[in-house]
């Protein structure tokens, strides 16, 4: 009988406890709406969809599991926050401070983040899939040509001519960037900028001694240099036809 009266007040002191915890968590959550300082907060596993959080003060607050998709976050301060594993999908991070910030698997695709700072971030596993602005210290060159990919594979070509401009600017002798770049250029029918890349691209394999690149980008600059015959195609250009799949081009010149 006692150990039945231990267990059940054991679990009404939990129940207290956490119902506790769950209030202050409201009271913060309306604090930062209301004033958007909440420095420290617990807030954890918040629903922040679409909020208007721009300038906000959340420097040191525990965002674990937060859902802030589509948030704007511009100019807030962020700095040594944890927001592992929360959901930034689409977020305005623009000038946001972020520097010591835990974002260790959190979703950033789509995001934009210009001039945002993430000095000494911890960006493990964290998804940056079509965000705009991605500073160049929190990404190797590869990953942006990997995202470069990825993005003209569904047909975004402008987003992926960002994305090689970004591996390029990282490390200048990528010829790989420079080929894809021009691939991505080509698809939008800038054949002279392509025709460029395309030249430098050839340039930097045959210094590299990489047969299959020196291959690759001579064919290209032969499909660049023969005219088109009747009015230019909105398909698919013929230069795939030859080589492959967009895929077959552009993920051979990316290291595993």
């Amino acid at each position: 009988m006692k150990r039945q009266i231990l267990a059940i007040a054991t679990f009404l002191t939990t129940i207290s406890v956490t119902t506790s915890v769950q209030a202050a968590n409201s009271e913060q959550l309306r604090q930062l709406l209301a004033t958007k300082e909440c420095q420290n907060c617990d807030l954890s596993g918040a629903g922040l969809v679409m909020a208007d959080l721009s300038g906000a003060n959340l420097s040191g607050a525990n965002l674990t599991g937060a859902n802030l998709s589509r948030a704007n976050l511009s100019g807030a301060d962020l700095r040594g926050a944890n927001l592992s594993g929360a959901g930034l999908f689409g977020v305005n991070l623009s000038e946001a401070k972020l520097s010591g910030a835990n974002l260790a698997g959190a979703d950033l695709r789509n995001t934009y983040l210009t001039n945002a700072e993430f000095n000494s971030a911890y960006l493990s596993g964290a998804n940056f899939q079509g965000a705009v602005g991605i500073p160049l210290q929190i990404a190797t060159p590869d990953e942006f040509y990997a995202w470069g990919v990825a993005e003209a594979q569904k047909g975004n070509q402008q987003q992926a001519i960002n994305y090689f401009n970004q591996a390029i600017a990282a490390k200048p002798e990528y010829a790989g960037a420079y080929l894809a770049r021009g691939v991505a250029r080509y698809q939008i029918f800038d054949r002279q900028g392509a025709f460029q890349d395309a030249q430098i691209a050839e340039k930097l394999f045959t210094s590299q001694s990489n047969d299959p690149g020196i291959q690759t980008a001579q064919a290209f600059m032969k499909e660049l240099q023969t005219p088109y015959s009747d009015k230019v195609s909105t398909g698919k250009p013929s230069f795939f036809d030859f080589v492959g799949s967009l895929g077959s081009v552009l993920l051979q010149f990316l290291p595993f």
